[in-house]
């Protein structure tokens, strides 16, 4: 085997190396340092891509194609039509996220939240392309992206509290059968929810309201996505689901206040108590309640009907997702915390130790 490269690939909202705040504030392990900087401290190759904040799964798997392989970012031309936005974006040609990026090198791919579906979604392109890019496109301007036959060069995808099913945190706002103002939420959560809210709103433009990660997270669209990726049989899958949540009354769960950030208590609480069936006929019941404040814990561990197993540290097997036991703690973790600071370096420097020996 080649050069191992480990790629860390942010969540909605987030920023990465491209980035000036990240400078400032890592997005992987925040207050307590960064995780990227500390894996190369040890000898690994090991970068932060920043990909769209708010894009689609599909804009953020272009964007982060562009930043490995180097080059310009292309979204497709039967992508960017039927979606209203330019087909090309930024260009990253003489500034690679990564040194290089052949066929002798492997990639281990890092998403936290919305950068699970982004970094799943880039595998199974890079695996079987995309038909309709290919029946639409002029051969001599194709993305190599959308041809496929390049899935050898990825070891393997690692999701941490990723929705990866969807979250029920945008499905019960669209559900008019479920009344939010008739869920008891202190004060002081409702007032940090509308802080979160208004530093995270969708800063929308002229393209199909449908391209954007709120509708990809939304569960029937999910689950729709997940029927366009595949569970590729040569890569490693493993996957970390939070929960900071404690039984509350008839299947409820309610904020654990001890692990979760008072960010997330109001929608923790919703969440925690949200059932309903969706359009296209997901029903939401008690599994579902348990949740990291933004992310359903069910969902998080692996997409619905594929192979998966428990993590067993000595026996990690290809093409089927690992599960790792279920942390007790919040969404944002991962990052270091927001009002509630965390130091997941421990966690990261064991994951470290694992992913190293599948090589």
């Amino acid at each position: 085997m080649g050069q191992v490269t480990y790629v860390f690939c942010h969540g909605l909202n987030g920023w990465g190396s491209y980035d000036e705040q990240y400078e400032k504030k890592p997005y992987w392990g925040g207050a307590s340092g960064d995780v990227a900087a500390r894996w190369r401290a040890c000898g690994l190759e090991a970068y932060a891509a920043s990909v769209s904040p708010q894009g689609s799964a599909w804009d953020r798997a272009c964007e982060l194609y562009a930043q490995i392989a180097g080059t310009l970012t292309d979204y497709g031309a039967a992508h960017s039509e039927k979606f209203h936005h330019a087909r090309y974006g930024r260009d990253y040609t003489g500034c690679p996220l990564i040194p290089s990026w052949d066929d002798d090198t492997r990639l281990v791919l890092i998403g936290h939240s919305f950068g699970g579906a982004t970094i799943r979604l880039f595998g199974e392109l890079l695996a079987h392309g995309s038909a309709e890019e290919r029946e639409t496109t002029e051969p001599k301007t194709l993305s190599p992206l959308f041809v496929g036959g390049l899935d050898q060069r990825i070891l393997a995808i690692v999701t941490l509290a990723a929705p990866t099913n969807g979250t029920t945190a945008y499905d019960l706002t669209q559900d008019p059968s479920f009344d939010a103002r008739r869920v008891k939420v202190p004060l002081a959560a409702r007032l940090w929810d509308w802080i979160l809210k208004r530093h995270t709103r969708i800063r929308t433009d002229d393209r199909d309201p449908r391209d954007w990660a709120s509708l990809d997270m939304v569960l029937d669209n999910a689950q729709a996505l997940n029927g366009r990726i595949s569970t590729l049989p040569h890569v490693y899958y493993l996957s970390v689901a939070c929960d900071a949540t404690k039984p509350g009354k008839d299947g409820s769960r309610v904020p654990d206040r001890k692990s979760l950030d008072p960010l997330f208590v109001k929608t923790s609480t919703l969440m925690g108590c949200y059932s309903g069936t969706t359009a296209a006929g997901c029903t939401v019941g008690d599994e579902w309640h348990a949740n990291d404040g933004l992310v359903n814990t069910i969902s998080a561990r692996a997409p619905f009907g594929a192979p998966r197993k428990e993590f067993d540290r000595n026996s990690i097997e290809r093409g089927v997702w690992n599960v790792m036991p279920d942390l007790h703690t919040d969404h944002g973790f991962f990052q270091g915390g927001f009002i509630k600071k965390r130091n997941p370096q421990p966690f990261f420097d064991d994951l470290r130790e694992i992913l190293v020996g599948l090589s």
